[in-house]
């Protein structure tokens, strides 16, 4: 085990096993797995976003081509799941990417692979789209998420995000 930069424990790489997609199925989203994912969440936040997800899973369906929105199981059941959009440019720049909306991980089935799994069958699955970026937005003190993100090869971007409240002087 080491340390990210983080200080969050890492798991040291071990190349030689292949990839955590090979042992924990992977598979694409369905319909049926709005309940599964609701509840996972509110493990997680101890929120309920019905309608987020049910908006989500809607257009995840309705996409063509390569799903990018993907779940793992362990033993049948749901362990995790990971919901990306692609996105072919913004701000009139032509960059296709992908957009990582969520991650999230069953905590009864953290430290098992799950989120590498997910995040390896999404990068397999953005390289046969031909997608080269992949993109997210962390808050600046979720340091778990972000050494996860490091330890999955993403940094820092170029872009700063800027936000001003309405009715703001």
């Amino acid at each position: 085990m080491q340390r990210n930069r983080f200080g969050e424990m890492m798991e040291d790489d071990n190349s030689d096993e292949g990839p955590a997609r090979d042992y924990v199925p992977v598979r694409s989203l369905d319909a049926e797995d709005l309940e599964a994912l609701i509840r996972i969440e509110k493990r997680i936040t101890g929120n309920e976003r019905r309608d987020y997800y049910t908006q989500r899973i809607k257009e995840a369906l309705d996409e063509t081509g390569v799903r990018v929105s993907l779940v793992a199981e362990i033993d049948g059941h749901i362990a995790g799941f990971i919901m990306a959009r692609t996105d072919f440019g913004e701000y009139g720049r032509n960059e296709p990417a992908a957009v990582l909306d969520v991650i999230n991980v069953d905590p009864r089935h953290g430290n098992k692979g799950v989120g590498r799994a997910l995040m390896s069958q999404l990068f397999t699955n953005l390289n046969g789209l031909m997608i080269e970026t992949t993109r997210t937005t962390v808050t600046w003190d979720n340091f778990g998420l972000l050494g996860f993100l490091e330890g999955c090869g993403f940094a820092p971007s170029q872009r700063l995000i800027f936000k001003r409240a309405i009715g703001a002087p």
